[in-house]
């Protein structure tokens, strides 16, 4: 009560906030006069004038004011856009690293180009973040023209760009690109061998578009790069032919929390028929000889029972391609993890795909705290703002319209079924089509708007269908969406990028019915069209947004509702809902309906009333907390791996800033050395205690050494100390032989490619071990112990594995090391082509390594094994002995292996 009295009197404190920030939009407006005055030249030249100050030390807040006023005028020269003074405070909320939320069409995409173009006189580059690339293509190309004209160069980074082009897009001052690309990179970059390979040059600030969609909706699911692991695709094929099997009551499941599992009797049932099948490797499903099967169980559970198709994945081109529930897009590359790709594939009978093994992972939460500063922008952030500020530290900052929102929110109408909804609806768009009513009908999954469709059709309604299906037509369809009785079905609208304009947007109509060459006279008669029609949709009551169900997050209902009433335009928005409904069914639809049918309801009518509207709303909350949890959840546990990832690419980069590792390897021979004699030699331990037989063989093993470590010990008074000292010196002396030998350029080359290719090969293999123990770690809970803390513990037992296996095996490689140079190879003349020279493992030139089978696990890590002592010969490729994937193709081509020879046909 007091806070609401507090509120009414000095103002909540997002509009004190809102408050401050006008006295600079008083101070930017003062400045317009003095821009206008300025020629293109004069106004390109206070970008070096910008930059030169604060090399003279002023800060960025000192330049905002002229900065954005020249940041405006620059748009106006360029875009014929004026920056309005709403636009400006959200500019600002974006500089000081805040989330500007501000509603559909009031301009985000402008808003960005100030706070933009301010931090990029730094020289450490921006990252502005799209949720598609599409829309980084177009806004790099659009909104770059303001950056141009001042003098800051533009990149853009989308799927396909090539290795080169990506280097100079992130060199670039702006650098647009999609949250998944950069997120890629940036796991890409720490699996490469050299310095001057790395695509990013750092993380300094980050504007997220739609920052709710990305950091919110997409941040339960990590960004994994995965190679080949062992194929098991007939397993798949073969528990999923028993799944037909299964009958009621043998497995159940819970909606709520989006899990299924074996009943009592499933495990039965299952069992008998894995036994008849001949699968079963032990007597009992759950002995540690069949893990693999109950794994497969279930997951092809969760594919039968939990997975729809054209709901959460499509088939399309024989593969199964996953459909973003907040977007309705198709995720072309996306794989489920853990078996649950191929589960689903062998459910649709398509070609299993191998399954993978993690070779670097990062959630997008972890991947965006990289940034020394971040912000963002959406239309629907409110609802999530203690989210942001406890996982993001960022504060939410509503931004007034700029013109007074007059959209009607009529509240929802519920039926007893989804038949009776369905009905419903078909009636209300078609009273909307008699009247000319653009109507925009947004539904949850693209089944059920193909359904709507095709009772359209029967009705004779002409429409539009947007969905994964067709998104390569969404930006024309939703321009359009506006116009004089235009009818729409969506999926969903999240972070679609494109408003609905009133009347259509006649931009899109010139370029996509007249071409890139209109002819003047056209151009104008669509343009006077759309001014007219634009005048009679508003006499009609503007855009109505229809919503045929609500869904489990309250942000995807208000980003459907936002797309009408736009810059304050007239608009209506409604929801049509059923006792048939997910979140309806799931969410006490039973006392629901009992209550409905004590008041009488009959068929096809509904109940309308505010208490339902909050009644659903408290549903859809309860579903945000729970999956702010799992989010949360999978932080917790992400950021145990997330230090030790830290640990690993920090070294990654200074070795491969490092022209000499060699202080490295000998300090990890020195351990490796106090490691096998701590071993054998535990420490106050007798003499006739000592493990002498074992240690021999060790320091044969990894130091490729033969000494008389027996009759060391036979020594009187001989402690563990001297054996330390001896062996040192002796694994000294043969290493500097060897570096004698070979010379030192080619040792230095050596031993930095092949530390690489070791620590590589030891974290892909921390990774898989850390997969495992997450997905068994949970059981601790029945033995009263917190998972959480245990994953922590056990995790930290095996980085330390990790550290003391990378120790080892670098030891093992480089003591055993031998160059063989390849012999000439005879039959080439003067003219023919030269031969590929010699290479050494890890891309480093000088030498092929002859591969010990410590080597050829460590250079397995990269995808690449050593040349055979053998002449190669790049024409015949029986001469080439294994070669990596990724490694150069032998045949000179200068493409990589995968993408030469060994493409997979």
């Amino acid at each position: 009560m007091f806070g609401a009295i507090a509120r009414r009197l000095f103002g909540s404190h997002n509009d004190r906030m809102v408050k401050s920030l006008k006295k600079n939009v008083d101070a930017i407006n003062a400045l317009e006069p003095q821009m206008v005055a300025l020629s293109d030249d004069q106004l390109k030249a206070r970008t070096a004038e910008f930059k030169g100050r604060l090399a003279q030390g002023e800060t960025l807040d000192d330049l905002l004011i002229e900065a954005f006023a020249t940041v405006r005028e620059a748009a106006k020269r360029t875009l014929g856009q004026r920056h309005y003074d709403v636009q400006l405070i959200g500019g600002m909320v974006l500089h000081q690293g805040r989330i500007a939320e501000m509603r559909t069409g009031e301009g985000k995409t402008l808003v960005s180009t100030l706070a933009a173009y301010l931090n990029a006189l730094t020289g450490e580059g921006v990252h502005v973040v799209t949720v598609n690339d599409y829309l980084a293509r177009r806004d790099a190309n659009w909104m770059g023209q303001v950056h141009r004209f001042l003098g800051l160069t533009v990149g853009v980074v989308v799927p396909q760009t090539p290795e080169q082009a990506r280097r100079e897009a992130y060199a670039c001052d702006i650098t647009y690109a999609t949250n998944n690309e950069l997120g890629f990179d940036y796991l890409r970059d720490n699996m490469k061998h050299s310095f001057e390979s790395l695509v990013q040059r750092g993380h300094g600030f980050a504007i997220v578009d739609e920052v709710d969609s990305i950091l919110v909706d997409e941040a339960r699911t990590p960004l994994i790069i995965s190679g080949p692991s062992d194929d098991s695709s007939e397993l798949y094929r073969a528990v999923d032919a028993l799944m037909p099997q299964l009958v009621e009551g043998d497995w159940e499941k819970d909606e709520k929390q989006r899990s299924v599992s074996l009943t009592e009797q499933g495990q039965e049932h299952i069992q008998q028929l894995f036994d008849q099948a001949g699968l079963l490797k032990a007597p009992d499903l759950y002995d540690i000889e069949n893990v693999s099967l109950v794994h497969h169980t279930n997951q092809a559970l969760r594919a039968h029972h939990l997975f729809t198709r054209d709901n959460e994945y499509v088939v399309k081109d024989g593969k199964i391609v996953i459909v973003d529930e907040f977007t309705g897009r198709m995720m072309e590359g996306r794989r489920y993890s853990e078996g649950l790709h191929q589960a689903i594939e062998a459910k649709e009978k398509v070609a299993i795909q191998p399954e993978n093994q993690t070779l670097a992972s990062i959630t997008f939460q972890n991947y965006f705290r990289l940034y020394s500063k971040l912000s963002g922008m959406t239309g629907t952030a409110a609802t999530e703002a203690s989210e942001f500020a406890e996982i993001y530290k960022l504060e939410v900052v509503e931004i007034p319209t700029h013109r007074k929102m007059i959209r009607k929110d009529e509240d929802d109408e519920v039926y007893r079924s989804a038949r009776e909804k369905y009905e419903a609806i078909v009636q209300e768009i078609e009273a909307s089509y008699a009247k000319k009513q653009p109507i925009l009908v947004g539904t949850v999954s693209i089944e059920k708007s193909e359904m709507l469709s095709d009772e359209l059709k029967k009705k004779g309604v002409p429409h539009q269908v947007l969905n994964a299906r067709y998104h390569e037509q969404e930006a024309n369809i939703v321009a359009q969406a506006g116009r004089l009785g235009a009818v729409t079905i969506a999926t969903n609208m999240a972070g679609r990028g494109t408003d609905i304009q009133l009347g259509g947007n006649a931009d899109m109509r010139i370029l996509h019915e007249l071409g890139a060459d209109p002819d003047p006279a056209a151009v104008a008669k669509i343009r006077q069209e759309v001014e007219s029609e634009q005048v009679q949709v508003k006499e009609v009551g503007g855009l109505y947004v229809l919503g045929t169900e609500r869904h489990e997050s309250r942000r995807i209902d208000n980003q459907l509702r936002g797309r009408s009433g736009r810059q304050g335009d007239p608009g209506r928005s409604k929801f049509y809902l059923s006792l048939d409904d997910d979140l309806m069914r799931i969410f006490g639809s039973e006392r629901i309906d009992g209550m409905l049918q004590k008041l009488g309801l009959q068929e096809g009518e509904a109940i309308v009333h505010p208490w339902i509207n909050k009644a659903l709303e408290k549903a859809q909350q309860k579903v945000e907390a729970r999956n702010f949890e799992i989010r949360k959840q999978l932080l917790k546990f992400d950021d145990v791996m997330n230090d030790q990832r830290k640990v690993i690419y920090e070294q990654r980069l200074e070795l491969m800033q490092s022209e000499d590792v060699a202080d490295t390897i000998a300090d990890m021979r020195e351990q490796t050395v106090q490691e096998i004699v701590r071993k054998h030699i535990p420490e106050k331990a007798y003499p006739e205690q000592w493990d002498t037989e074992g240690l021999q063989a060790d320091v044969q093993r990894y130091l490729a050494l033969d000494l008389p470590v027996q009759d060391w010990a036979k020594e009187e008074g001989i402690a563990d100390e001297e054996i330390i000292k001896r062996l040192n010196e002796a694994a000294d002396a043969h290493y500097a032989a060897k570096v004698e030998q070979y010379g030192p350029e080619m040792m230095r080359q050596a031993e930095k490619s092949l530390l690489l290719q070791v620590l590589d090969h030891v974290w892909k293999e921390h990774l898989l071990h850390l997969d495992h123990l997450r997905q068994g770690i949970y059981l601790r809970g029945y033995g009263q112990k917190d998972p959480l803390n245990e994953y922590k513990r056990e995790a930290f037992n095996l980085f330390d594995g990790l550290l003391s296996e990378l120790r080892q095996m670098v030891t093992q490689v480089m003591m055993q090391l031998q160059v063989r140079m390849p012999e000439p190879v005879q039959g080439f003349g003067p003219e023919e082509p030269p031969r590929p020279g010699p290479r050494m493992a890890g891309g480093a030139g000088g030498a092929a390594l002859a591969a010990t089978p410590a080597m050829a696990m460590a250079m397995a890590a990269d995808g690449q094994g050593a040349q055979a002592a053998s002449p190669v010969d790049p024409a015949d490729p029986s001469t080439w002995g294994r070669v990596g994937r990724n490694a150069p193709c032998p045949c000179g081509s200068g493409k990589k292996y995968k993408a030469c020879h060994g493409v997979l046909v």
